[in-house]
């Protein structure tokens, strides 16, 4: 199970939301505390945030630890932002890794961020993916379940669905799809499309 952090509020760096509180995001890669599943989160980790006067968010993702970029540290320390979403990556058995594969997502003005499973992964979403125009699906930025989401959330803004509205209809096609691929199961045997632990956030 992944972490994340988002932050609205007075410009602060980087460093004074991520890095510095004791059991802040950065501590959190290899201490977290209540985490139910993992030990570490050392799979990558991504940062998004926004610059004064630019409706676009800056991304700064990598696939190694947050602890082990020597980079991180310096950008944090001089970077401020009113509005700022961070994950640490703990990567799901079979999940595509690297970068691409490390929230946030980002969209235009959006960013996105996930945190849990979609149970039965890729195949119990096969049917919900086909929904999506060919470019959103050529266009996922990694092969796993959070960028798959974002796809399906970012559909429903691109219909001129409001953010909250967005994220409600892509949780009831999940169910629904959940339901049409249960009943197509022989001998009522049952599989289940769950967002375990799943919380989504957007900025902006």
């Amino acid at each position: 199970m992944c972490r994340h952090l988002a932050y609205l509020g007075p410009a602060a760096t980087l460093r004074s939301v991520i890095i510095d509180p004791p059991h802040g995001l950065y501590r959190q890669a290899w201490a977290p505390r209540r985490q139910r599943h993992g030990t570490v989160n050392a799979d990558g980790f991504g940062v998004g945030w926004y610059a004064p006067g630019d409706p676009d968010p800056v991304r700064y993702r990598r696939a190694e630890p947050i602890w082990g970029d020597e980079s991180f540290a310096d950008v944090a320390r001089v970077t401020r932002s009113s509005a700022v979403l961070g994950a640490i990556r703990c990567a799901t058995a079979g999940a595509a890794l690297g970068p691409a594969s490390v929230a946030p997502f980002a969209s235009s003005r959006w960013l996105f961020s996930h945190n849990g499973v979609v149970d039965g992964w890729p195949s119990s979403v096969t049917g919900l993916a086909a929904t999506l125009p060919t470019a959103a699906m050529l266009g996922l930025e990694a092969r796993v379940d959070s960028a798959l989401l974002w796809a399906l959330v970012r559909h429903r803004l691109d219909l001129g669905l409001a953010p909250a509205d967005a994220l409600a209809d892509t949780v009831r096609a999940l169910r629904a799809s959940a339901r049409s691929d249960s009943a197509r199961k022989p001998g009522g045997s049952r599989r289940s499309i769950q967002v375990k632990g799943s919380r989504s956030f957007h900025l902006r």
